[in-house]
């Protein structure tokens, strides 16, 4: 299998498992890893995913020496098709976490950002290294990239293809931790399992407006964001009640 599943508890991890292909991802990969996140999203028992890379590396991008095999080459129809990496198309409504060793290039770092957050070892590698290739940006690269990073640091990578460092990726706000090498997997279980034990309707209510802050204007992002939380105020309610009753004293959170 070129994508394994394995759930612990309330986390699911997908991995990428083609490292003799530095996980570089093919049509069957692509369909794989979709359906990995379709019934992640679709199940009530998961919170938080992660997507990682077998044997050290994250993801090289597409599997380019599929693209002469119609049945291993990339898709390449717009949406609602699925897009050419798999997932990039989908809008999830639970929180993705990339756990990144080795290089996460050209396809594999359009993956990384579609992700919410970004876990890299030290000694992790980022970069558009499809740019030497002449293969374009199509997995939501340009569109997810300066949102990320703002439109100058995006233009940098995609118009040099040039390689980032972990502590370089950090700096720009690419990376959200860093790790020992060999440790971001673990890193990433870590930051999983402290998201999934907070009230999710209310983090997912305030994910979805986030995500949302730059469509329109400031008084349309307000709008949206009071009446998401309107819609899970009963979990606020609850909190606050336990809160009333003692708990959380002293900033501690017991999950």
């Amino acid at each position: 299998m070129a994508v394994r599943i394995e759930d612990d508890g309330p986390v699911r991890v997908v991995t990428i498992d083609r490292p003799a292909a530095r996980n570089a991802v093919d049509r069957p990969t692509a369909d794989s890893l979709t359906e990995a996140f379709r019934s992640f999203e679709a199940d009530s028992r998961l919170s938080v995913a992660i997507l990682t890379g077998a044997g050290g590396t994250f993801c090289a991008g597409a599997d380019l020496k599929a693209m002469a095999d119609p049945e291993r080459r990339n898709r390449l129809e717009p949406a609602p098709s699925d897009a050419p990496m798999g997932p990039s198309r989908l809008h999830l409504d639970k929180p993705v976490i990339a756990a990144i060793e080795g290089h996460a290039v050209a396809g594999g770092l359009e993956l990384a950002c579609w992700c919410d957050l970004r876990v890299a070892a030290s000694d992790a590698v980022l970069g558009v290294f499809c740019r030497r290739w002449g293969v374009p940006l199509i997995d939501g690269g340009t569109a997810r990239l300066p949102r990320i990073v703002g439109l100058g640091r995006a233009l940098d990578l995609i118009l040099t293809g040039r390689a980032v460092s972990a502590e370089e990726a950090h700096a720009m706000g690419l990376v959200d931790r860093v790790t020992a090498p060999g440790e971001a997997l673990e890193g990433a279980l870590e930051l999983a399992r402290l998201i999934a034990s907070f009230p999710q309707a209310t983090l997912r209510a305030d994910r979805r407006s986030a995500l949302t802050a730059f469509d329109g204007d400031l008084d349309e992002a307000l709008a949206r964001e009071f009446a998401g939380g309107l819609e899970v105020v009963a979990e606020g309610l609850e909190g606050a009640e336990r809160f009333a009753k003692g708990a959380g004293r002293g900033g501690r959170w017991e999950g």
